[in-house]
């Protein structure tokens, strides 16, 4: 299926794997006094030339993390869809308990982009462009990036690449951050400018994993697949598409090659460890192909594209690929406004498969299309009782209560939501409408506050908490909750004015 990213609203062309990544390098360098303090903290890893990853400390890296998702939040769109979100938690959960990490929390980010792309940065945060789905074929091809990500960390390879580097990264920060915010918020000519007038290209190659990074990142990654089920040659086949792409756009390699270098004998390396493996390789799940014709949908130049590339799709001999592709012009309907049509294909998607989450909740967003939202609130409420705690079914009832104008019902749902995925900011924002929808003052202040937060806006975050503070009656239990929070940002603004 063909796709226009200039077309598409809620692209950003900016925000790549390096400005990320720059984004996390400007926060080190600017903590470089306190760099040499954390050599000691550090468990032995294994050594690559220097100390083996005995720069940053465990509490450096999440000060890290948080600061380069408050610079993505806000320079980067993200596709927010509960499904999308779930299915890329499910298979990264699926990966993480075989990998050598001690810590195995994440935040994971789906960037609003159809390029190839993925990261992993310190601070345990893993993220991909909408675009991995479009060009990784099985969900042996998506699972090698992710598992290859997850080895960058486990091995702690950003860290070792600092290390080797630390006498010149801060010479170029604070034009690498302008030019990064200029370009992820505008793409225009002039943050390039202002990235390229600092030396970025030398930056970049810094940047860039050593050869030595990453045949071990393709080493543990493979040993994490295998052991995870998946089908290790999923690996070199992903590598041949990139490879491709490169060839295809000449000077214009895929963003994911200017930091993770890519070459044939790699390819060949890759290929003959896979082998070694043996040839029981792992079925795609059907799930994978439903995400992937969602993001397809998204990509496409038009909805009416959308529906004639996939109705070509269903004359495929393989049943997954043919149920997917129903459900994809199911989307495909969806998104031109054709939403009786997608009923009537989900309707007979779910007759041969009456439980599966992803056809009900997008029956439930055919339902409220059509404005049926007592039949949609129905239908979700049956299957959040089947599956509960469920993230997509929950914030699909919230959707619900939202459109119908039952604020306190929609925060309710949005308070699970939140409690169990409290990094997510969309939630938050979601919530503050939900409680004002309530006339819940407090709770909108609340939620705003949490949202600042994630933002990086600790001084608007202070203001939302004590004009909640001023609103509770000084002997209430929600008063000393809310006092303790104001506490914690407190401290945060004493410790970045410090």
């Amino acid at each position: 299926m063909k796709y226009d990213s200039q077309q598409h609203a809620h692209c950003k062309q900016g925000l790549t794997l390096v400005a990320a990544s720059l984004i996390a390098l400007a926060v080190l360098a600017l903590s470089a006094p306190v760099l040499a303090q954390a050599q000691s903290q550090e468990r032995e890893l294994p050594s690559i030339g220097g100390l083996g990853g005995g720069l940053l400390s465990d509490q450096m890296e999440q000060d890290i993390g948080q600061q380069v998702m408050s610079s993505l939040r806000r320079s980067a769109s993200q596709v927010h869809d509960p499904l999308t979100n779930d299915y890329l938690a499910s298979i990264v959960y699926r990966l993480v308990p075989h990998t050598p990490m001690n810590n195995r929390q994440l935040t994971l980010v789906v960037i609003d982009n159809p390029a190839i792309n993925a990261f992993a940065v310190p601070g345990n945060i893993v993220g991909v462009n909408g675009g991995l789905f479009l060009n990784a074929s099985t969900e042996q091809q998506f699972g090698s990036v992710i598992a290859h990500e997850l080895a960058h960390l486990s091995q702690r390879h950003f860290s070792r690449r600092l290390e080797q580097q630390e006498r010149s990264a801060p010479l170029t920060v604070a034009g690498i951050i302008a030019g990064i915010l200029i370009t992820a918020a505008t793409g225009s000519e002039a943050g390039i400018a202002a990235i390229a007038g600092t030396q970025a290209l030398s930056i970049q190659n810094m940047l860039a994993y050593s050869r030595a990074h990453e045949q071990e990142a393709d080493r543990v990654g493979m040993d994490i697949m295998a052991s995870a089920g998946l089908d290790p040659r999923g690996m070199p086949e992903m590598f041949e598409t990139m490879m491709r792409q490169s060839r295809l756009q000449g000077n214009r390699i895929p963003e994911y090659l200017s930091t993770h270098p890519l070459t044939q004998s790699r390819v060949s390396d890759t290929r003959s460890r896979a082998e070694q493996y043996g040839t029981a390789g792992s079925d795609d799940t059907l799930e994978y192909h439903l995400i992937r014709m969602r993001l397809q949908v998204r990509y496409a130049r038009s909805a009416d594209d959308a529906i004639d590339a996939i109705e070509a799709y269903m004359q495929e001999p393989d049943a997954t690929q043919k149920e997917a592709a129903r459900y994809g012009l199911a989307v495909a309907y969806l998104s031109a406004g054709r939403a009786a049509d997608a009923q009537r294909e989900l309707d007979a998607l779910l007759a041969s498969n009456p439980r599966r989450i992803t056809y009900l909740v997008t029956l439930a967003d055919a339902l409220i299309a059509q404005d049926k939202l007592s039949a949609a609130r129905v239908l979700m409420t049956r299957a959040l009782d089947r599956n509960p705690g469920n993230y997509p079914i929950t914030d699909q009832l919230a959707a619900i209560e939202l459109a119908d104008n039952n604020g306190a019902r929609a925060a309710d749902h949005l308070r699970i939501l939140t409690r169990d995925h409290s990094y997510r900011e969309d939630l938050w924002l979601r919530l503050a409408e939900a409680e004002g929808k309530a006339r819940n003052i407090i709770g909108v202040h609340r939620a705003r506050a949490e949202y600042d937060l994630l933002m990086g806006d600790l001084e608007s975050a202070q203001r939302q908490l004590r004009q909640a503070q001023e609103r509770v009656r000084p002997d209430a239990p929600l008063r000393q909750v809310i006092s303790e929070r104001l506490a914690d940002v407190n401290r945060m603004l004493a410790n970045r004015r410090s």
